[in-house]
């Protein structure tokens, strides 16, 4: 175990999810890999997740690609608990990717809002799609 655990909630199909693994791995860290899809949510682990960040479960509803509109959950009245259930039902429902360090969790979104959460940076990064990050 890393003295600086970070685990990324990830989606592999996502581009901004698999950049945020690999500035992470850039970095020099080897994060623990949650493929949430897979392995599904919890309604308490949720609700641990919120807390860490001082957000809502609206804050990490995802909207494209989702059936959250067919849900009715993009409504300003739903509740959270209702959201809550809903992302537990349907995993793509939560945005991703969440990264929790020791520094604290947050939606990495852009990619490079990762680096926040880390003691230490890659010397350089490049994107997927040619988009070099400034990290100075």
């Amino acid at each position: 175990m890393s003295d600086f655990p970070i685990t990324i909630f990830h989606n592999p199909a996502c581009g901004t999810s698999r950049n945020t693994v690999a500035m992470v791995r850039a970095a020099g860290y080897e994060p623990g890999v949650v493929e949430y899809l897979q392995a599904g949510w919890t309604k308490p682990q949720l609700q641990a997740l919120l807390a860490a960040m001082g957000a809502k479960p609206r804050d990490i509803l995802r909207e494209k690609g989702t059936p959250a509109s067919e849900l009715g959950l993009l409504n300003p009245n739903v509740s959270d608990d209702v959201i809550l259930d809903a992302m537990v039902e349907h995993p793509i429902l939560v945005n991703r990717p969440i990264v929790v360090t020791p520094k604290g969790a947050k939606l990495s979104r852009p990619s490079e809002a990762v680096l926040d959460l880390l003691d230490r940076k890659p010397d350089s990064f490049t994107k997927e799609d040619g988009e070099i990050v400034r990290l100075a």
